[in-house]
């Protein structure tokens, strides 16, 4: 019919090559599409609770229980087992784990492509950007298996991404719930509420809209924000009495072996890998390098992001025998590298400082992203057996919220789509390497 609107295939489109990609991943790498994953320790929770326990019936010794009181308890927050509670009566113990990551992150990357399109971004940009920020990153093996860590990880990460988008639509109480129900997945997350505060506030008063006017509409959702954190503060208290107990500090390493979980101690070791590290153990003979490897490499981020991308185009287009000379590092790597959005979030940051247009709002998202992975890097092991950084992507958001802080900006640059894609590439090769 002449005049009618045509129907925006993007979206679909989009979510064709995501689930083409995984299909494609797991029919290369194995492991299942759909299936349950051996470490599902929220499946177990939420069984228990159907039997009226708040701890597991039995020890389960390949899972990080806490162990209290002579009683095993899931050391995680409980969020994720209220999303599978209802599946256990389908599925019973076999629920599709590794099918619900997928959905999380899918959901997550058409979310950002809407909210891009609404900002202007042509439907092209708005794909590629919404694509990349999401798969060239170390949240893409996070997808491919449904296990404990990962679960709760892309369930937040899809979380912190809608509470961003719906800001940014002026949905202030599906927004706040949103950000509320991430902290049950990582307690960290309660420190997006700091930007998300200072920009409502700050973007009303800036259109002369009062401080009481600017408050009336957040009520509901604060509301809703600490019904969930009260009920959570009563589940951790009926398990371990205290509120703010999720039972990490009742893992057997930490309460019984010495181990300390937060330190400062941490912190230095935790900044030499995921900051500086390189994302392989690097043999320069192999590559026919005739210089030596300064130590002062790994020093600058900026050199190991370079001397990736020369690494990748002699492996790929140089000398393909190379791969076999060296191999991914399976206990992390710089989040500059493997979280792109971060890296492309501080040039960002450093292009505004320069052409003078460093809004505030920036600067708090950009300060207390910073202090958010501090935190992260006072962990002890910052994620353990991962490729990339895996507790970088809680810090992805911050990314987002930063770009859609940016409204001049409507597409990405060649050099911005280069870096994307040679991450993404480099993360593929990984997993192929790691067998994930």
């Amino acid at each position: 019919m002449i005049g009618r609107m045509k129907r925006d295939w993007s979206p679909w489109i989009l979510a064709g090559a995501v689930v083409g990609m995984w299909a494609l991943m797991h029919l290369l790498l194995g492991g299942s599409f759909f299936g349950p994953s051996v470490y599902n320790t929220y499946t177990r929770q939420a069984m228990a609770w159907r039997q009226g326990l708040l701890h597991l019936p039995e020890d389960v010794p390949y899972l990080e229980l806490a162990v209290y009181k002579g009683e095993y308890y899931v050391s995680f927050p409980p969020l994720p087992s209220l999303v599978l509670l209802p599946l256990t009566f389908i599925f019973g113990m076999d629920t599709p784990d590794n099918l619900l990551v997928k959905v999380y992150a899918l959901s997550a990357c058409l979310m950002i492509h809407r909210t891009l399109k609404r900002a202007g971004y042509g439907k092209t940009h708005a794909g590629l950007i919404s694509f990349l920020f999401c798969f060239a990153s170390s949240l893409l093996p996070l997808t491919m298996n449904g296990a404990v860590w990962y679960h709760a990880q892309v369930l937040s990460f899809c979380l912190l991404v809608f509470s961003v988008c719906l800001l940014t639509e002026d949905k202030p109480t599906l927004s706040l719930l949103c950000c509320a129900l991430s902290v049950g997945c990582r307690p960290f997350n309660a420190l997006y509420l700091i930007p998300w505060f200072f920009s409502w506030f700050s973007l009303n008063l800036q259109s002369r809209i009062s401080f009481k006017e600017a408050l009336r509409p957040l009520i509901p959702g604060v509301c809703l924000g600490l019904l969930v954190a009260v009920e959570m503060g009563i589940y951790n208290f009926a398990r371990f009495g205290d509120p703010l107990e999720f039972g990490h500090n009742y893992l057997p390493e930490f309460s019984t072996q010495g181990g300390v979980q937060f330190s400062m101690d941490h912190v230095l070791k935790n900044l030499r890998t995921f900051l500086w590290g390189l994302p392989f153990d690097l043999r320069l003979d192999a590559l026919q390098v005739n210089f030596p490897l300064s130590p002062l490499i790994l020093l600058s981020p900026t050199l190991t992001l370079l001397l990736t991308g020369y690494v990748l185009f002699t492996a790929l287009f140089v000398n393909p025998g190379v791969l076999g000379d060296f191999r991914i590092k399976t206990f992390g790597f710089s989040m500059l590298l493997s979280c792109p959005a971060l890296t492309l979030m501080l040039i960002g940051g450093v292009i505004d400082l320069f052409k003078k247009r460093f809004r505030p709002e920036k600067a708090v998202v950009l300060l207390t992203c910073i202090a958010h992975a501090f935190f992260l890097l006072m962990h002890r092991t910052f994620g353990g057996y991962q490729l990339g950084a895996r507790y970088a992507v809680d810090l992805m958001p911050y990314a987002l919220f930063f770009l859609l802080l940016t409204p001049e900006k409507k597409k990405a640059h060649f050099a911005e789509y280069a870096f994307l894609v040679l991450v993404f590439a480099l993360t593929v090769w990984g997993m192929s390497q790691m067998g994930i």
